[in-house]
């Protein structure tokens, strides 16, 4: 096999260290075609759908494909900024505002990027800027605080698929969840309290999570309870009671049961039960998108409202927020630990020089 290398490699290069933020991904545009290559991508994972690989390759294709990329085109098309995809926009502020923070105790030494699981910009393209320019230690984040199989799991796989076509393969550390971080958790709350000295606190706060297959929890996936405990921990930082708050799963796709409580049955039966008022935070979405500003925002408004619910409001995800990028940087400095970052200008000239002897006594050798 050959392993991919860099083109005019200097030995003399300054040694780097990098934090690459990723999430899920987005289209490139919201119409058909974007929809049809994104999906087939996404889709095509098995860490997502878990399904023999011939009979969901023949659903896919013969089914879904020509049905689902045009239902999802017109849904994109209602959250499409002139920024573009709010999820594109609210990472790549992330990553920026992440880099103002590590560079107040790092300096340039640490660089940061973000990527996309599905989509662009890719890992692999974002991964090859990073290591040609000198990123010798890698810190990798995906924005999911809950692990799952099919998000975390699914970069890591994207990230060990790109690594086995390298040459020279940086260190690594692996932040594979943050469900319960002390820093994650005050951000969620502050975002809460800041939306209540606005709008006032609900008759009940309703904690979604995008869904997964139940049999993934049957089969060991620990999501579901990282979502339960990320829901406590909130709840007891706002001191809400048991009966304040709920867990549900939104984004259910095919047959198969997923996890529940399902959000939109949930909201469509509340009205009956005497809950007229209501708030809606999804703690597992790191940055707005599809799934928190249409399906929360809009689509399961007029579910609750249809069944009689009075009000009804979507707490926006914690984006780019000052408390959001605090909790990001102390994850990402713990795993800075450790590593030798920061050294002066004439250390790194001297390993510089160093390197470069040593590489050309060896091609000047016989």
């Amino acid at each position: 096999m050959n392993y991919r290398g860099y083109a005019g490699f200097s030995h003399a290069q300054k040694d780097k260290v990098g934090v690459l933020i990723t999430n899920l991904g987005t289209p490139d545009a919201p119409d058909t075609p974007s929809l049809r290559r994104y999906l087939k991508e996404f889709l095509s994972d098995p860490r997502v759908v878990e399904v023999p690989r011939v009979l969901w390759w023949l659903i896919l294709n013969g089914v879904i494909l020509r049905i689902r990329p045009r239902r999802s085109a017109a849904a994109y098309k209602t959250v499409w900024t002139e920024q573009g995809s709010p999820l594109m926009f609210h990472t790549e502020a992330q990553a920026k505002e992440l880099q103002a923070s590590l560079a107040k105790d790092y300096g340039d030494d640490v660089v940061v990027r973000f990527a996309m699981r599905y989509g662009s910009p890719g890992m692999a393209s974002v991964l090859d800027e990073m290591l040609s320019s000198g990123v010798r230690k890698l810190v990798l984040l995906p924005l999911y605080p809950q692990y799952s199989g099919a998000t975390s799991g699914s970069t890591f796989d994207a990230l060990a698929r790109d690594f086995l076509q390298r040459r020279w393969l940086p260190d690594l550390r692996f932040i594979s969840h943050y469900h319960d971080d002390a820093g994650y958790i005050d951000a969620c709350v502050q975002q809460i309290k800041a939306f209540w000295q606005q709008h006032g606190r609900p008759q009940k706060l309703i904690f979604s999570y995008h869904g997964v297959p139940k049999n993934y929890l049957l089969k060991g996936d620990p999501y579901h309870c990282e979502c339960h405990k990320t829901s406590r921990l909130i709840a007891e930082q706002l001191e809400l009671g048991k009966d304040d708050y709920l867990t549900t799963f939104q984004s259910r796709f095919g047959r198969e049961e997923w996890l529940q409580p399902y959000t939109d049955e949930t909201l469509k039966a509340l009205p009956d039960l005497g809950v007229k008022n209501v708030q809606v935070f999804c703690p597992g979405f790191s940055a707005d998108c599809l799934e928190t500003i249409e399906e929360i925002g809009e689509e399961n408004r007029e579910y609750f409202e249809q069944a009689g619910g009075e009000h009804y409001a979507y707490i926006p995800a914690l984006n780019a927020s000052e408390p959001h990028i605090a909790a990001l940087t102390a994850l990402v400095k713990r795993e800075l630990q450790g590593w030798a970052i920061g050294a002066g200008d004439e250390e790194r000239e001297q390993r510089a020089a160093a390197r470069e002897r040593n590489y050309g006594k060896l091609t000047n050798q016989d």
